[in-house]
């Protein structure tokens, strides 16, 4: 049977760190295609909301892609952004008037509400600020993940938004995404019977690995957030929503096991350009991720001209941290990572997040009383045992599984019609699984056990 279902300090730390003339921070060299899934009919509000977008990096870029590609939904009508070129970029794909263009969130606070909402997309360590203020004065916030890297400031920030009565949306985009949806809804309607056991799988795939969390943004967890918050909040957040009980108690390992000087191989330089001996064979030589292949080359600022571009990437190999030997790194991130947790009614579940894996995207297993279902974010199979007939579904998915843009068109409902209820992924059922990361963590480093407590 088959069924388809259609920044200030912080960043001139990220820029030392990196050797770069330019903040890393910022991904996109300009818009960044998003395809919207096939099934997808949003509804347009009365009249387009308004947004201020803060940090016109890649996230940025994702949701601003939206407003340019329905226009009657959202407006957006500022943004704030250090990087100059992505600022004057932002600001000519969706007609943003100079007098609104900012170089730093603080600036956009400084001047009389002027839009229905802010689209908070700065870096981890820059949520916080940005979104007391906006809820000080009363707009509406989509807030990229994680809310904070700190367990605290993600309890203020819940506190203020129940005591403001504003919405606060959090982009966990795997609850809007088809795939979870129709799992939780087969899981919360007996199909496999009562749940025992439940396991996911975060493939991050090795290039992506060294890219995001070896030389890229989050290398350093004192510098940024923890890898299991900062790429994995999204599992533990689909682990809690699908079962829909809450966690109790938390154990967590890994450490990081290859990325290190002493696995070097002989004859390696500092950077791959450096005439490292081991170039040719490395799987993560700079030179054949973005030069020769052309990989992830959002992280640059590219110019126009396609016959300067290859110089542009090889100038970045030369100066920023994007160059250099994955084993000659100052990372500190686990590149990988298994997570237990307990749930209610004595369900458990095991999270995975593996740096090396030749592919990506999501992998679960749910285990029943009375069936089962495997899935991979693309498809899943459900056997009942009572009759041995599987069931196969196939779905239509894009990046995060078509749940970035379901998430804005919500986001969108919820602002026009001031209503909460109508987003899947409010601050109130969201902190739970930054509370569910941070024990994990700390398990991780303490070797021990550690109650959920919200």
């Amino acid at each position: 049977m088959s069924k388809v279902l259609s920044r200030r300090t912080l960043l001139k730390q990220l820029s030392m760190a990196a050797g770069a003339a330019l903040p890393l921070y910022s991904w996109a060299t300009g818009p960044i295609p998003v395809p919207k899934p096939d099934d997808f009919l949003p509804q347009a509000p009365e009249k387009p909301i308004t947004a201020i977008t803060l940090g016109a990096g890649n996230r940025g870029n994702v949701y601003g892609n939206y407003a340019t590609a329905y226009p009657h939904h959202i407006t957006l009508v500022g943004v704030a952004e250090p990087v100059a070129l992505r600022n004057q970029r932002y600001a000519q794909q969706h007609n943003i008037p100079e007098k609104n263009r900012f170089n730093s969130w603080e600036e956009v606070f400084k001047r009389p509400k002027f839009a229905d909402a802010v689209i908070i997309s700065t870096p981890d360590r820059l949520h916080y600020g940005p979104c007391i203020e906006a809820l000080k004065m009363g707009y509406d916030v989509l807030l990229e993940k994680p809310i904070s890297p700190s367990e605290q400031e993600c309890r203020d920030i819940l506190a203020l938004t129940k005591k403001s009565g504003r919405i606060v949306a959090v982009c966990h985009v795997l609850r809007y995404a088809p795939y979870f949806i129709k799992l939780r809804e087969l899981i919360q309607s007996g199909a496999v019977g009562e749940v025992i056991s439940f396991q996911h799988l975060e493939p991050i795939e090795y290039v992506h690995m060294s890219h995001s969390y070896v030389r890229g943004n989050w290398h350093n967890s004192k510098l940024t957030t923890p890898i299991i918050l900062a790429k994995s909040c999204h599992d533990m957040d689909i682990l809690r929503w699908v079962i829909n009980k809450p966690a109790r108690s938390v154990t967590a390992f890994g450490n990081l096991k290859w990325f290190k000087k002493e696995n070097a191989p002989a004859g390696s330089a500092d950077r791959c350009a450096d005439g490292c001996a081991s170039e040719s064979t490395c799987p993560w030589s700079a030179l054949k991720i973005y030069h020769r292949d052309h990989q992830r080359l959002y992280v640059f600022d590219l110019p126009e001209d396609d016959h300067k571009k290859d110089e542009a990437i090889l100038e970045y190999l030369r100066t920023t941290d994007y160059g250099r030997c994955v084993y000659k790194m100052d990372n500190d991130q686990p590149d990988h990572y298994v997570s237990t947790i307990l749930f209610d009614n004595d369900i458990t579940a095991s999270f995975n997040m593996e740096g090396f894996t030749s592919y990506a995207g999501r992998r679960t297993r749910v285990m029943g009383s009375m069936g089962d279902i495997v899935g991979d974010m693309t498809q899943f199979t459900l056997t009942d045992f009572r009759t041995g007939v599987k069931t196969d579904w196939s779905l239509t998915t894009d990046h995060h599984g078509g749940g970035d843009w379901r998430l804005m068109a919500n986001f969108i409902q919820a602002v026009s019609k001031q209503d909460p209820a109508l987003l899947t992924s409010t601050i109130d059922v969201s902190i739970e699984s930054h509370v569910m990361c941070f024990m994990a963590e700390q398990s991780r480093l303490q070797k021990k056990i550690m109650d959920v407590v919200m």
